[in-house]
Formats: structure tokens, sequence, C-alpha cells
């Protein structure tokens, strides 16, 4: 079988990434929402949303977007890396996300949480691409 172009790679991972992040995106907002939304804290509700799409994401990401040949891309130290960078970006999710929700009201953290995310996926990509799944 020939081997992929880095091009079509990037095509192929990036496209399947975005498949895997709307899938835990939507978890994730769901679970700050509803949590939220009966009285849990913002950081609170947002920090068991991440953990909820973290681990969903882990898995998906490592067995379909960034496998290679049919090779899982999973491992205890692959997810050692993953929560190197996870946590990171959890800590400027839960501060983007509190702070809307203190400033503008939760209402509109529901709103933000998905800019957020979004914007914090650019840059995760490549940190799980060149980092953790390498």
């Amino acid at each position: 079988m020939p081997h992929s172009t880095p091009r079509h790679t990037l095509v192929r991972q990036g496209g399947s990434y975005l498949i895997v992040g709307l899938l835990q995106l939507l978890l994730d907002w769901l679970v700050f929402v509803g949590l939220t939304a009966f009285g849990v804290p913002a950081a609170s509700g947002n920090l068991a949303g991440r953990v909820s799409g973290a681990l969903l994401g882990f898995w998906l990401n490592g067995r379909v977007t960034f496998a290679r040949s049919g090779e899982v891309r999973l491992g205890w130290w692959r997810f050692v890396k993953f929560l190197l960078v996870w946590i990171p970006l959890t800590v400027i999710s839960t501060l983007a996300v509190t702070w809307v929700a203190g400033s503008l009201g939760l209402a509109h953290a529901w709103l933000a949480k998905p800019l957020v995310e979004g914007a914090l996926a650019v840059v995760a990509f490549f940190l799980w691409r060149h980092v953790v799944y390498r």
C-alpha cells in the first residue's frame, strides 16, 4: 500500500479531528450547561465538561484521527502527554468561561463556551498531532 503524503495525512487527520472535536464539544457543552443550570458553579461545570469531552476525545483521536495504518495510538505514556497538554488548555478554558459567567452572566457563558473551545481546539490539534500522538 503506498504511503500517504504529508499533505494527504494532514487533510485526513484534520477532517477526522473536526468530527471528533464536534462530538467532544457537544458532550462537553451539554455537561457544562446541564450542571450549571442546576446551580453548579461555572468553573466546576466547565471542568466536568472538559473531563468528559477529553476522555471521549483521547480515545477517539487515538483510535481514529491519529492512528497509523490501523495501529491505535493510545497507552499510558500518551495519556500522560495528553494530560500535560490538556491541563493548561483546561485552565485557559475555565478562566475564560468563568470570566464570561461572572461578567456577562451564565447564559452568555453557555454561548461563549463553544467559541472558547473552538479557539483552543486549533492550538490543541497541532499539540496532539506533534506531542501526544506522534
